[in-house]
């Protein structure tokens, strides 16, 4: 993920909108890990027909999350593949969301919890199964806001470092899920 580029906020409702609709952001990861496809495609292997797929494609299109490869296109079959944005795409700050945007925005986060809740659940078949891809590691620390935000930014830098672009990858390179949260513990 050799990309050096700031942190991009979120902070545009109709990006979060397009973000937050689980069948878009099925679409999305299925380009992103498998490259280039059609509707019909996308739709044969989502379980979706090819009208609702090319209405979702447009609208990812629409906000820069994906773009048509016209030199594949022709006709009525237009390929698409995912859009170069910034790698590291973050949620706005929640008091910096206009009270009618607020909705939205919690969508997104339930929806992208709803996923990690799937990886969860899918992890110690995973871990059984291919342990060599299946890592998982648990921690707790004391450490001041200052110190979070710096562990936040250190692994994001080690994200960029070491993970690539479907395009860039090198031989043997997979798609892999990576999730870091942090919560403060209770203090009673």
């Amino acid at each position: 993920m050799k990309d050096d580029a700031e942190p991009v906020i979120l902070d545009d409702p109709g990006r979060i909108r397009t973000l937050s609709h689980p069948l878009r952001r099925r679409i999305l990861h299925r380009l992103r890990a498998h490259g280039p496809a059609t509707s019909t495609t996308i739709g044969e292997v989502l379980g979706a027909n090819t009208g609702t797929t090319s209405y979702h494609l447009r609208q990812l299109e629409k906000y820069g999350f994906i773009e048509e490869i016209p030199e594949r296109s022709a006709g009525r079959e237009r390929w698409w593949r995912p859009a170069e944005t910034p790698r590291d795409l973050r949620l706005p700050a929640p008091e910096t969301v206009a009270p009618e945007d607020r909705a939205v925005l919690d969508e997104l986060i339930r929806v992208g919890h709803a996923e990690d809740m799937e990886l969860f659940r899918r992890l110690p078949a995973e871990y059984e199964r291919d342990r060599a891809w299946a890592l998982l590691s648990r921690g707790f620390a004391h450490m001041t806001e200052e110190g979070l935000a710096e562990f936040f930014e250190a692994y994001i830098r080690l994200l960029h470092e070491h993970g690539h672009r479907r395009e860039d990858a090198p031989p043997g390179a997979r798609p892999v899920h990576v999730r870091l949260f942090t919560l403060p513990a209770d203090e009673d």
